[in-house]
């Protein structure tokens, strides 16, 4: 599956595009995303990648007006079989604009997921802001989470920030919700859905309970 998405957001306008694919396990997923966001337009991707073979992936946003900013949020799960390659683009080409991208990443059953990222301030460009976040829980000793940031900074006065953390569900923490009543599977899944909640929410109603769902779907099973 090859697409290519392109958007133009002119002077103050606020765009948001989301999307959850689902493809099955045979497909390999390349998909080109970029934005032109002009003076104090605002340009936001959701992104959520839970199937096919291959994802490669990486939403771009060119901040070509002063005070325009940008944002991508993105959540990627990667299972047995499956290499989830995902990220973010930011190109800081006009003064004042800001960016913020965020990345979860679950993998399971040896499951391979990357965020491979690029932030850009252009020599000129004064005064402006980003931060990039990014989050793995892996789920066993099978699988696999890597970072590739990149970052070229050409305004002095540029404030820019990046965290990354890696995790893996605490024993104390399926104790806890199984001391509840849940059993081991609805629990792994809570503690799932409770690390992409932060860009969960950010989703209309319906999307995000049939994210929800697959999530649970793809936890079945998952206790060996």
């Amino acid at each position: 599956h090859s697409a290519v998405v392109e958007i133009v957001v002119k002077p103050s306008a606020h765009v948001t595009y989301t999307t959850i694919q689902n493809w099955s396990p045979n497909v390999y997923n390349l998909v080109t995303k970029r934005a032109r966001v002009e003076a104090e337009g605002h340009m936001e991707w959701i992104d959520g990648n839970i199937g096919s073979k291959l994802t490669m992936k990486y939403p771009s946003v060119y901040l070509v007006g002063p005070k325009a900013t940008g944002e991508v949020l993105s959540v990627a799960y990667a299972g047995a079989g499956q290499h989830q390659d995902a990220g973010a683009k930011m190109v800081h080409a006009a003064p004042e604009t800001s960016s913020k991208i965020v990345s979860k990443s679950i993998s399971k059953d040896g499951g391979i997921t990357a965020y491979r990222g690029l932030v850009r301030i252009d020599e000129g460009a004064y005064g402006c802001k980003s931060h990039v976040q990014c989050d793995a829980l892996i789920l066993d000793d099978k699988s696999e989470s890597r970072t590739f940031p990149y970052m070229e900074v050409g305004a002095k006065d540029a404030e820019i920030g990046h965290e990354a953390t890696v995790s893996k569900i605490a024993d104390e923490q399926l104790f806890y919700l199984m001391s509840r009543g849940l059993t081991q599977e609805a629990a792994m899944s809570m503690v799932v859905n409770g690390f992409i909640e932060p860009v969960t929410r950010t989703l209309p109603m319906e999307y995000a309970v049939e994210w929800s769902r697959l999530i649970e779907l793809q936890m079945e099973g998952s206790i060996g």
